[in-house]
This record gives structure tokens, C-alpha cells and sequence, in this order.
């Protein structure tokens, strides 16, 4: 994969660290919105990360103040005659452009560094794990604005928060600050802004380091909420735990936990 930025507009791709990967949404004039040219950028950053095995963590966060003010609704208002279908037309390929974060096998984690409002905040919901600095605001205020919850909000938020707070977030499009979003659940800690880059860093090194093997089957399981029951639970277990079971990586763990040193995790 390669990390020369040139290749992406509006978008940096970096390595911090082993393993880690992290993609910058570089456009702070407009607060990171997702341009035309930013999108594309996006889905063949996603699709080199995919390619790469030797990324086992991908850490997504804006430059500038914002972490990503949502689309650029800038041509919607320039398209005010445009059917129903032509604007449908437009939206899906912009969705699935975005949601393909999902579709990675390692840990993702956003990584909030400031306001994260609606299709920014959608793409932050579609990573594994959030993360707020102080100070940021996140909310889905589409009604607001007089349109519905796109990019799969009206699924990634339930999930992450339950039906309750998300139908308060959704109906109201009121705004949280990062202390309420931790209460709840929309991100998982909250960090002092002044070292909020160096944890962040630390967190997905730490993911990084640990089994590859072991992490990808833990993403799937924990996907979309989780097992339908605890019997699925069960049969899943009892077929991925064995299989790590068998990778030197295993052995390797047992060596190093006896020998009281970090191990050192091939992915085999």
C-alpha cells in the first residue's frame, strides 16, 4: 500500500506506528465536509487498506478543529427540480463509498477530535470504536436541516446507543457534547484534548500489537451488536476459539506470558 498522499485529495494516509494506519479527513476550510473528490479518495484509500495485510489497525480523524461536518449538502440546495430517483442515484454510491470502512477486517477506531455532525457522525457510528476529545460535538441533526437520516443512520445509531437515546438524538437533531455522548454510549472515553492525538495513537499501537488472527474473528463476532442469541454465541465460540487455538500466535502468547515480556504476534 502505498502512503504517498498525493494519490488521495483532501484526505492523508499515514502510518504512526507499526500496523497502524491513519486516515486524516484533510479538509479544514470546509471542516472536513465530504467533497466529491474527498469520497473518492476515501474508497481507494479503504480498498489499498483492505489489500494490505500488514495493517491490523486503522485509526480515522479530521485535521484542523473539526473531525468531519457531514456531507456537502452544497449541491442539493443547487438542485432544487431533481427527482427523486436522480437524488437517490447520487446518495447510495456516496453511502456505500463511506460505509466501507465496514467492510475492513481489523479494529477501526474514530478517533473525534472535534465536531462530528451528521454524515460525519454516521462515519464515526460505522468504525468499531469512538473515542472523544474534549470539547467536540457530535449529533444527527437532519431534520433540521428538513431531510431524513441518511448513510445508515437510522441503523448505526441504535446499535451503538439503543433505540431509546437514538430516537431522542434522531427526532429532536439536537447536539451532545462529548460528556454526554460518553453517558450515552456514543463514545467510549472522553480524553483531554492536549494529548488526545499521543492516546489515541497509543490505543491503536496497543491493538496492533495484539493477535491479528484473534482480533479479526472478535470483530466478526461483535458485529452489528453481537450474536441474534446465546446459543449463536456459543457455536461461534466453540468453533473460533479453536481455531486461534491452533495458530503459533497461541503458542507464542503462552511464551511470552511465562516469560513476563511482550509478545510478538505474526498473525500465523
Amino acid at each position: 500500500m502505498s502512503d504517498n498522499t498525493a494519490a488521495y485529495t483532501d484526505l492523508r494516509l499515514d502510518r504512526p506506528s507499526p500496523g497502524v494506519v491513519r486516515l486524516t479527513l484533510d479538509n479544514p476550510d470546509m471542516r472536513n465536509a465530504m467533497s466529491d473528490e474527498m469520497t473518492a479518495s476515501w474508497a481507494r484509500a479503504i480498498d489499498d487498506i483492505a489489500a494490505d495485510r500488514s495493517v491490523r489497525a486503522v485509526v480515522v480523524t479530521g485535521a484542523g478543529p473539526a473531525f468531519c461536518s457531514g456531507g456537502n449538502t452544497g449541491w442539493l440546495s443547487s438542485e432544487p427540480d431533481a427527482s427523486v430517483d436522480h437524488l437517490r442515484n447520487r446518495m447510495l454510491p456516496f453511502y456505500r463509498a463511506w460505509l466501507s470502512i465496514r467492510k475492513l477486517e481489523v479494529p477501526t477506531i474514530a478517533a473525534i477530535n472535534g465536531h462530528a455532525i451528521g454524515a460525519g457522525l454516521c462515519l464515526a457510528l460505522a468504525c468499531d470504536v469512538r473515542y472523544a476529545a474534549t470539547g467536540a460535538k457530535l449529533g444527527v441533526p437532519f431534520v433540521k436541516l428538513g431531510m431524513h437520516a441518511g448513510m445508515a443512520g437510522t441503523f448505526l445509531l441504535p446499535t451503538v446507543v439503543g433505540h431509546a437515546h437514538a430516537r431522542d438524538l434522531l427526532l429532536t437533531g439536537r447536539v451532545v457534547e462529548a460528556e454526554e455522548a460518553l453517558r450515552i454510549g456514543l463514545v467510549s472515553r472522553v480524553i483531554d484534548s492536549a494529548s488526545f492525538e499521543d492516546e489515541m495513537l497509543a490505543v491503536a499501537a496497543d491493538i496492533a500489537a495484539n493477535a491479528p488472527i484473534a482480533t479479526r474473528l472478535t470483530k466478526i463476532a461483535l458485529a452489528d451488536g453481537g450474536h441474534a442469541d446465546f446459543e449463536s454465541a456459543l457455536q461461534w465460540e466453540a468453533l473460533a476459539q479453536p481455531m486461534t487455538l491452533a495458530t503459533a500466535d497461541l503458542q507464542e502468547g503462552i511464551r511470552a506470558s511465562q516469560e513476563k515480556r511482550a509478545p510478538e504476534f505474526n498473525g500465523s
